[in-house]
């Protein structure tokens, strides 16, 4: 299984910690980082950053808001990255969410499945380099090709719904899944597997980013249970915390409870049931389990709090790789 690293641009966290993550992941000898697009980076800026603090690691945007990015501006930032850094770049594309879509940029999410899959149908053509003409219902590209180099990386598919999941297996490298329990990664393994199938195609890779802290401290948990609150109310996540024994949280999310109920809760132990905490025989066993469930690829998103860029984490995996 290959374990890489994320940096996510997530609020609750010192902004400079990302990069300090990046650069401690890429001196560790981690193969990839990916750069999320969220509440705090831009992530084509952060990822440029990145290639040019560091020595080899290769870098993933994403997953990029389809209803934000149209194609050509999704291929051309990624191609831009990869000529400035001299870096393989993938991209993943994602729906995100309301909230980030509709409430932080003021723009439309409607139709997001058609979204994805018009986005990654396009994206796809113009990362392989191709002249391309694309009219969808939705997003569309006509007669442009990239004049920098392709940029060479995967292309992935952040997927939690059934569409979502056939667009990946239809045309992705690798399919991503974000904050899951081992139970979801064997339904989410046995749904590609089928679509990939019906598309006539081999089935993508399957990642799926973990919260990941190894003899975490007060903060450390801290952090990592703050992140899950904020994912309480999503759909789709709501409904697989509600699984792994969340559901009173849940409800508390959905009728608008403020962020210190949501952490009175959410149970003690609740980062360790969606990610990689614990000693250092507790996480192995961990990744030993998520691979048996059918992940290929693992992505830490590593602590920082009470742990400056992940370092003791990321060490203590390294081994891993």
């Amino acid at each position: 299984m290959d374990i890489s690293v994320v940096v996510a641009s997530r609020p609750n966290t010192p902004p400079e910690q990302d990069l300090e993550t990046a650069v401690v992941a890429d001196r560790l000898g981690y193969g990839e980082v990916w750069v999320g697009e969220g509440w705090v980076w831009d992530c084509f800026t952060l990822a440029t950053a990145i290639g040019q603090a560091t020595e080899q690691v290769a870098l993933t945007v994403g997953p990029v808001p389809v209803s934000l990015r149209d194609p050509a501006m999704i291929a051309v930032g990624a191609a831009s990255i990869a000529a400035l850094t001299r870096r393989t770049v993938g991209v993943a594309l994602g729906a995100s969410s309301v909230r980030f879509v509709e409430g932080m940029h003021g723009r439309s999410r409607s139709r997001p499945g058609t979204a994805l899959v018009e986005s990654a149908t396009a994206v796809r053509s113009l990362l392989d380099g191709k002249r391309t003409d694309f009219q969808g219902e939705v997003l569309s590209t006509h007669g442009y090709q990239l004049r920098l180099a392709p940029p060479g990386g995967p292309l992935t598919i952040a997927a939690f719904g059934d569409r979502a999941v056939r667009t990946a297996a239809t045309h992705a490298d690798r399919m991503v899944l974000d904050l899951v329990s081992t139970e979801r990664v064997v339904e989410y393994r046995a749904k590609l597997q089928a679509a990939a199938a019906e598309a006539g195609r081999p089935a993508p890779a399957l990642a799926a980013w973990l919260p990941a802290a190894v003899e975490p401290d007060a903060d450390s948990t801290a952090e990592l249970t703050t992140s899950l609150a904020g994912y309480l109310a999503v759909p789709g996540y709501g409904e697989m915390f509600a699984a792994v024994g969340f559901g009173d949280a849940v409800q508390a999310a959905r009728a608008g409870a403020d962020l210190p109920a949501l952490l009175e809760a959410l149970p003690a132990d609740a980062a360790s049931r969606v990610g990689l905490v614990g000693d250092a025989d507790v996480v192995a066993a961990r990744l030993e389990a998520y691979a048996d469930a059918g992940l290929d690829e693992v992505v830490l998103v590593p602590a920082t709090a009470g742990d400056p860029g992940g370092e003791r984490t990321l060490t203590a995996l390294a081994k891993f790789r």
